[in-house]
């Protein structure tokens, strides 16, 4: 007769060896964090490092850029002035008579230069009427530009409202308005300066500078507004499409000229509290160079409507052909009429492509074998907002039906199980008498 399985006892630990066995791994496993830290601090200060290194850098370059500007604007006055100001003359007639005299008297004249008080006074008069006479002096070139820069705006407003009329809501008209726009300030900023500075050649030499000093200070800036002329011409995303742009996912609910604001929106692949595609509340932005750094990836673009699964497992030993039908029947009368005007539609956008056209239009069931058991696929095609609503649906109408009593033993739902099978020295399965079975039995386990 086949022996009984021998009975175990389970041995609790005492509370003194719980608490050896927790100092054992809580030494075993600070090395690793402290190292784990040092590692994680040395990275984020070398990244630290790099980033002051390239905003002091492109602060470095904007300053040139403005002490350039500031040169353009104050020299040319101060050049007029200095060929107008009779001050000039007297002083520099006055240090020929100085320097007319004996050494002895010209040593006198410095130390009693440098002591008298009301002098010094005069200076500083003088410094601050020659300020005011090079502003007099700037004055109406100031005014002119200023005016010109008033025409810039009327100029652009009318242009606006023009390109309005004539575009319509094109899906560029932003674009060419808004480029139509900063050529004419572009324009009117050039013509200001170029009053300003009174000499053309020193304009285009000064902007020729600034905009070297500018182009390597702003690279984000500038790389942003690219990608969003690109957008603009290519249409990837527009406002009210679902995206994916890097590890940013949601609605787009604005594009402006340097970034992008979206709604942002759950996923069960990255990191927050709502792992479902649905609304978190949230507004994210992100520059607009990741159009061209990045990949792109629209939901509701030319289509809206995409392709969405739900995997069920069932047991081998099901009714495998019962279930493939079971599980279409009730994906069709969920879905089926659901899907026909949108498979249509998709199957003309790969036509029109010279791609596969194919589409069916009921909802289909795949198989697949698995390590323990044979998944059923069912694939339908939902709109990309109302994925988690059909999903939900289907799979509570896949349970219910599944439930019913005439499937009971035929539609199997699978569990996690083991089977232990002993072979002898033969090669061939002997009885399993001691594990307390026979040869094949399934035993259940976690």
């Amino acid at each position: 007769m086949p022996s009984s399985p021998k009975r175990t006892r389970a041995i609790t630990p005492t509370h003194k060896q719980t608490q050896t066995r927790r100092a054992k791994s809580q030494v075993g496993k600070k090395p690793r964090t402290r190292l784990g830290r040092r590692r994680i601090s040395a990275r984020s200060a070398v990244k630290g490092a790099e980033n002051r290194l390239k905003n002091f850098r492109q602060a470095s370059m904007l300053a040139v850029a403005i002490t350039g500007f500031i040169m353009l604007l104050v020299t040319p006055g101060e050049a007029g002035l200095a060929r107008q100001d009779p001050l000039v003359e007297d002083s520099a007639a006055s240090a020929e008579d100085l320097g007319a005299g004996t050494p002895e008297d010209t040593a006198f004249a410095d130390s009693v230069q440098a002591l008298s008080g009301k002098e010094a006074t005069d200076e500083a008069l003088g410094a601050i009427q020659t300020l005011w006479d090079s502003f007099h002096y700037n004055l109406p070139k100031f005014l002119i530009a200023l005016g010109t820069l008033l025409l810039a705006w009327a100029v652009t407003w009318l242009l606006r409202k023009a390109l309005q009329r004539l575009i319509g809501n094109y899906h560029t008209s932003g674009a060419v308005i808004s480029l139509a726009s900063i050529s004419v300030w572009l324009l009117g900023i050039g013509i200001a300066f170029s009053v300003v500075a009174g000499d053309i050649r020193a304009l285009v030499g000064s902007l020729g500078l600034i905009g070297l000093a500018l182009s390597w200070s702003l690279q984000t800036p500038i790389e942003s507004f690219t990608g969003w002329l690109l957008n603009s011409f290519k249409g990837y995303y527009r406002v009210g499409d679902r995206i994916r742009v890097g590890e940013v996912f949601g609605d787009v609910y604005r594009i402006d000229f340097l970034a992008t604001t979206v709604w942002e929106i759950g996923s069960p692949f990255q990191a927050g509290f709502v792992h479902a595609e649905q609304p978190t509340g949230r507004m994210v932005t992100f520059p607009n160079n990741e159009i061209l750094t990045g990949t792109v990836t629209n939901l509701t673009g030319d289509f809206p409507f995409l392709w969405d699964e739900l995997s069920i497992a069932v047991a081998n030993e099901s009714d495998i052909p019962l279930s493939v039908k079971v599980l279409g029947d009730v994906a069709s009368k969920l879905l089926g009429g659901y899907m026909e005007e949108p498979a249509r539609q998709y199957a003309q956008i790969l036509g029109r492509a010279r791609l596969q056209s194919d589409v069916p239009g009921k909802p289909q069931v795949y198989i697949s074998l698995e390590d323990s058991w044979t998944s059923l696929t069912i694939r339908y095609l939902v709109g990309a907002r109302e994925r988690r609503k059909w999903k939900s649906e289907l799979t509570l109408r896949v349970i219910q039906e599944s439930a019913r009593p005439e499937y009971a033993g035929r539609i199997i739902p699978v569990y996690p199980r083991q089977q232990v099978q002993v072979i002898g020295p033969s090669g061939l399965p002997m009885d399993a008498g001691p594990f307390g079975g026979s040869p094949g039995e399934d035993r259940e386990g976690v």
